[in-house]
């Protein structure tokens, strides 16, 4: 590689624990006056989870409408076996790194298990955390018409917008019987119907319908006068969501039937990580004056001739005055 080369190969590289600012995406900032606008325009809305400030940023410039900041992170970036046991601090600490990363898409952020279930004012008190310490522009409560009055005290008493959950709610999945499919008698999607309806009463602005027959998330989408957003629940609703790590298979103990497979970075994951583990091996990383940093060369000369004197060592690397041959063959 000649000199030139290395210079400008070292002037595009950025020191990560001080990168180079991000770009403006040129994508207008999402409110919920725009989520309305789309709903009135039959215009389907895009929902994404996001969990830190990478998986934030790549919404952010994909143009997504709502980032979710759903409590499967305690799934599917904490490594719990549910989505119950994940903590409201760690809620809010993940809720501040995707508000980092996400200038444009409005962002919803779940209300975790225990944090509202109690009473009125721990749900409001909770709920005015989120939004303050979390940067949430708005929470999600998986629950039915038994949530109605918490719901309310949200909206109208603490004025902060409330996303309902229902169908399959996965912090009370072991009530429900596990990971299942809801809504599929009559009498458990006249349930659902009851749901929603209570809950839009309550004064949510939108709705997840999760993992509920296509049928019953269309009746529920055409009652409602708010948007439905699916996931597992057909192509009726107003919007959808996934959940990211599914979608792009970087969570490995399975994937729903109802999530589509956009990428397979896990395995590409793990490649890289090989493929730098055998580079370390053989030396072949890093590349003398690709990813290293140079003394100034008056102070690089004087500091080869004091090592040289005082510790009898010849140093090896690149020279200012022209390449040397460096100790890690490439």
């Amino acid at each position: 590689m000649s000199r030139s080369a290395l210079i400008a190969a070292k002037q595009m590289r950025m020191y990560s624990a001080r990168p180079a600012a991000r770009d403006a995406t040129g994508h207008p900032k999402v409110t919920i006056q725009t989520i309305k606008k789309l709903y009135a325009e039959q215009k389907p809305i895009a929902m994404m989870t996001a969990y830190d400030y990478p998986t934030s940023v790549a919404c952010d410039r994909a143009g997504i409408d709502m980032v979710l900041v759903g409590d499967s992170l305690a799934m599917v970036a904490l490594g719990h076996d549910d989505t119950s046991q994940v903590t409201m601090d760690e809620m809010i600490h993940h809720s501040k790194a995707v508000a980092r990363g996400s200038r444009s898409p409005f962002i919803v952020t779940d209300l975790p298990f225990g944090s509202y279930q109690s009473d009125e004012r721990t749900a409001v008190e909770n709920a005015i955390r989120m939004v303050k310490e979390g940067r949430a522009e708005a929470v999600k409560l998986e629950a039915g018409r038994r949530a109605a009055s918490k719901i309310e005290a949200i909206v109208h008493g603490a004025g902060i917008p409330v996303v309902g959950h229902i169908g399959l709610t996965p912090q009370t999945a072991v009530a429900l019987g596990g990971f299942r499919v809801q809504g599929k008698s009559l009498a458990s999607a006249q349930s659902l119907v009851d749901d929603a309806l209570a809950l839009q009463e309550s004064g949510c602005f939108a709705m997840v319908l999760e993992a509920m027959p296509s049928l019953v998330a269309e009746t529920i989408t055409r009652l409602l006068r708010v948007p439905t957003i699916g996931i597992g629940a057909g192509s009726a609703t107003s919007g959808q969501v996934l959940v990211l790590s599914d979608m792009v298979g970087l969570f490995d103990r399975f994937t729903p039937k109802f999530c589509q497979s956009f990428g397979d970075l896990g395995p590409r994951m793990a490649d890289a990580v090989e493929e730098y583990k055998k580079d370390v091996r053989k030396g072949a990383f890093p590349v003398e004056g690709v990813h290293t940093y140079a003394m100034p060369a008056a102070a690089e000369e004087r500091w080869r001739a004091y090592v040289q004197q005082q510790f009898g060592l010849e140093l090896g690397g690149l020279k200012h005055e022209g390449i040397v041959e460096s100790t890690v063959q490439v």
